[in-house]
């Protein structure tokens, strides 16, 4: 099917040392171009931001900010957040945004062409990042073409693979037409991983380049683990902690989760399962199993604390165009169970740093999850490689192939953009 072809099966060995060498050679492109690109106007355009909690808007945060401190001007285009209390920076320009169907909280931007030309043509921006596909998003692309400033689109979310989950899945082709004629029209779609690069070059987007995921170490951290909270749970130190992190919404497919925790509970009545998160299935899901505590939205330290207090991250998701949650569960020292694919197939090494389950395959990833639970030295274990792996990957380097990425897009034609590295045929 045109969605979704993933392909199970564990992540070869052999990919380490492609994305080695591909880090290698992005930091020499960037170590080569940095010094003309210091203090460049970037102007990113997105339809969710902090203090909206998601994703797209927490990664959109971390790159602005390593953008800025890299000594770049950063304008962020954003709706206005309904309940005011955002502190935007003083380069921020707020337009005016309408309540996202389906998404409670969140909102979709309305188009702001003849506000961003003025905004522009009085500190021109040197590239246009637009995060977002909605009708705030077009509008900057059209804007920035009429000005011949360069843009780059950011693929953050699979929008087309939502369709099934909410009763529309005839519009499933329909919004992936629109998505790729979408980021055509850009120099370049940035993407999270290889393997989503080459499923949307399969399927007609071009000029595909990838910028991958750090994670904040220091805030996702096992010596965050508090005996407190896991008492408050209802469990000792040596009984186990099931949680889930996100939105809870279908497109998570939390029913295999759910279903993964009463396989568990079967032979221990002492496991807990905590759902991080809200949305629209919070109620339902709440009213049909009142055993699972639901801990609402957290942030900040506290996240970090509810991660860390936990043993095994249960992630069924199967609509993930990366998903950071994987790389912030293994930080804190847990057992990712997951699909491979996205973020879990890149990062995790099956039985070593994680437990992979093949796509799509809801028993299978119900019967790990079980056999997991059985052997408690085996979590252990995981969990302090894990630990071990995800340290390394912090947010500078990110940042500093994504300030590469954006600021080379208008330097030459498209299709043509970072050739040094599409010339050794590694990711863009």
């Amino acid at each position: 099917m045109e969605e979704n072809r993933v392909r199970g099966g564990d992540r070869s060995p052999a990919r380490f040392s492609n994305v080695e060498e591909r880090d290698s050679i992005a930091r020499e492109f960037e170590s080569q171009t940095h010094s003309s690109f210091n203090q460049q106007h970037i102007c990113v355009v997105t339809e969710t931001y902090p203090p909206e909690i998601n994703g797209v808007a927490i990664t959109l945060s971390r790159l602005v900010s390593g953008l800025r401190a890299r000594g770049n001007q950063v304008s962020v285009v954003h709706p206005r957040q309904r309940n005011g209390t955002l502190d935007s920076e003083v380069d921020d320009i707020c337009v005016r945004g309408l309540p996202l169907p389906g998404y409670h909280g969140l909102q979709f931007g309305m188009p702001a062409g003849r506000l961003l030309k003025q905004a522009w043509s009085h500190h021109r921006p040197a590239v246009v990042y637009v995060a977002t596909e909605g009708p705030l998003g077009w509008s900057a692309v059209r804007a920035a073409q009429s000005m011949n400033i360069p843009a780059v689109s950011g693929f953050h979310t699979n929008f087309h693979s939502y369709c099934k989950h909410y009763g529309v899945g005839w519009l499933q082709h329909v919004a992936l037409r629109y998505l790729r004629w979408f980021h055509n029209q850009t120099e370049r779609t940035l993407v999270s991983n290889e393997e989503l690069r080459v499923q949307l070059e399969d399927l007609g987007f071009v000029n595909v380049g990838i910028i991958e995921r750090g994670v904040d170490s220091q805030l996702f951290a096992p010596q965050r683990r508090c005996t407190e909270l896991r008492r408050k749970w209802g469990l000792s130190e040596d009984d186990p902690a099931l949680i889930y992190v996100g939105r809870i919404a279908a497109e998570k497919n939390l029913g295999v989760a759910v279903e993964a925790y009463r396989a568990i509970k079967r032979f221990n009545d002492r496991v807990k399962f905590v759902l991080v998160g809200d949305g629209p299935l919070r109620r339902s899901l709440q009213k049909d199993n009142p055993d699972l505590i639901f801990a609402g939205m957290r942030m900040g330290e506290e996240l970090g604390k509810y991660y860390a207090s936990a043993d095994v991250f249960l992630f069924p998701s199967e609509t993930e165009t990366f998903g950071n949650v994987t790389l912030e569960a293994m930080a804190s020292g847990l057992v990712v169970v997951a699909y491979n694919y996205a973020c879990a197939k890149l990062h995790v090494t099956h039985g070593e740093t994680g437990i992979l389950v093949r796509f799509g395959e809801a028993n299978s990833f119900v019967g790990s999850a079980s056999e997991l639970a059985r052997e408690p030295g085996v979590i252990g274990r995981i969990r302090r490689q894990a630990r071990h792996y995800v340290s390394y990957l912090g947010w500078e380097r990110v940042v500093e192939g994504f300030e590469a990425l954006l600021l080379n897009a208008g330097r030459q034609g498209r299709g043509e953009a970072a050739s040094p590295l599409r010339r050794r045929r590694l990711a863009t």
